[in-house]
């Protein structure tokens, strides 16, 4: 299985020139790409296929005195901007075609200097490496400072830079972990669990635990207005308004990693205590078009369900969806009667067959529990998800000790 093992870089002032060298170089040789497939497609023209853009626009182009600068980094990190182009054209043909899950996905388009988020893409063929002094060497911008939060589990395949729009560097490393290891990590247990997610509180369990919501941006909000009001008095394009966007930036990404903190750790908890993890498949478009938006956005559900999904498979636990249409807030988890639909200011409810009296989030998760043991003996015991791609949230440091990357 395939995670990134994300890491604050701290660059020099001489490597940060550097860096933003190869970043402008690989944007330009993106938005070559992309023009020369749109210029074919203009004539009626096949596109040219990934060796003839390389051909043209990095190897002869390196020669033209337009282009010359290409040559100042990798040309592994050129390589890879080409594939970059490559895979955002496959995956809007494959969109067109009906191919591709998800929202559609619309035709490339050209790449800014003024885009919040920049990267570049080194894999083993650029021979970068890590020093024994738990450097990160990268070829021709040099040893860079890394934060090692913890040790990589693995020898990394690809390392890929990244600044995002708070000016904080991150090496982001693509690792194969082993099913094996991953499995015997966790501690064995029979546990199942079913999951209320909420506002009031964010999550509730079957067992009756009551998981608060720490809402990080209703708390910041002060804070983000006031800068987001400095912002919009600035000149645009002044300096001062560029340090005021990089203050809004900065003060959004406190919230975003204080955010997935919570959700990394909530979510290891509950994939290390319970084999089983049932809940509920929320329309959370749906619901970020109502008037609970900022709230629904707040709370992350999509990014909490997707670390408890892929978390499960990398240590073989088991997770079901269950349908959103299922009434579990309108049934009786003790005599199993629908009562019918209530509205959501009823947080208390009594059951006018047994006489049970139920809180109304608890009541719903021993719901998705029972709903999620039936899926499961329906489709036969055990149940496996798929494996996902690597996901960037499997980043950061969760109380290991800091020790310098053994790879």
């Amino acid at each position: 299985m395939q995670l990134r093992y994300a890491f604050r870089l701290y660059p020099e002032p001489g490597q940060r020139l550097a860096l933003a060298r190869a970043f402008g170089c690989a944007r330009v040789v993106y938005n070559d790409a992309v023009r020369a497939r749109e210029d074919a497609r203009g004539a009626g023209e096949p596109f040219p296929t990934a060796g003839v853009l390389s051909q043209k626009l990095i190897t002869q182009a390196k020669q033209t005195p337009e282009r010359s600068w290409l040559g100042e980094v990798s040309a592994v990190v050129l390589q890879q901007s080409l594939r970059d182009a490559e895979a955002a054209y496959k995956n809007f043909f494959a969109s067109l075609k009906g191919e591709r899950k998800g929202a559609k996905t619309g035709a490339p388009r050209f790449k800014s200097r003024k885009d919040s988020r920049q990267s570049i893409r080194f894999t083993a063929n650029a021979r970068w490496s890590i020093t024994g002094s738990g450097r990160l060497n990268l070829p021709k911008i040099g040893a860079v400072k890394v934060k090692w939060s913890r040790t990589l589990p693995a020898r990394p395949s690809s390392v890929t830079v990244v600044k995002d729009a708070a000016g904080r560097y991150f090496a982001s490393f693509v690792v194969d972990t082993d099913p094996g290891a991953d499995a015997a990590r966790m501690p064995g247990t029979d546990q199942t669990v079913g999951i209320d997610l909420g506002l009031t509180h964010f999550a509730v369990l079957s067992d009756g635990t009551k998981i608060g919501s720490p809402r990080f941006l209703r708390r910041a909000e002060k804070k983000l207005k006031k800068a987001q009001r400095e912002l919009s008095r600035k000149q645009k394009g002044s300096k001062n308004r560029a340090k005021a966007r990089l203050k809004v930036a900065r003060a959004h990404a406190k919230v975003a990693d204080a955010r997935r903190d919570f959700h990394h750790q909530l979510s290891t908890q509950l994939i290390r205590d319970n084999q089983a993890i049932g809940v509920e498949d929320l329309a959370v478009q749906g619901l970020a078009r109502t008037r609970l938006a900022r709230s629904v956005h707040d709370a992350g559900w999509s990014a909490f369900v997707n670390m408890l999904e892929y978390k499960a498979a990398r240590y073989g636990r088991t997770l079901v969806k269950i349908g959103r249409f299922e009434p579990t807030s309108q049934t009786c988890s003790a005599c199993g009667i629908k009562d019918g639909p209530k509205p959501l200011n009823v947080r208390e409810w009594t059951c006018t067959a047994c006489g049970t009296v139920h809180d109304r989030d608890h009541n719903a998760a021993k719901n998705v529990k029972t709903a999620a043991g039936r899926a499961v003996t329906a489709c036969g015991a055990p149940v496996r998800p798929g494996l996902v791609p690597a996901q960037r949230e499997e980043t950061g440091s969760h109380g290991f000790p800091p020790e310098p990357c053994a790879a």
